[in-house]
């Protein structure tokens, strides 16, 4: 399993846990947030290319 595979499902994993856990509302809330968070803390060179590496690698 590859290392992108095992973090998706550690993701996935602590997504259901947080469904069960917590309101539904709260879990979407993290789930969605943490990324966006994570997104909006790069430098703008450093998101200039994150956008052009996935750019590249949806026309293969």
């Amino acid at each position: 399993m590859s290392k992108n595979a095992k973090i998706a499902a550690g993701g996935v994993a602590v997504g259901l846990i947080l469904l069960i856990w917590l309101p539904w509302w709260a879990a979407l809330l993290i789930v969605l947030g943490v990324p966006a968070a994570a997104y909006l803390t790069l430098d703008p060179s450093q998101r200039r290319r994150l956008r052009r590496a996935t750019r590249k690698e949806l026309g293969r």
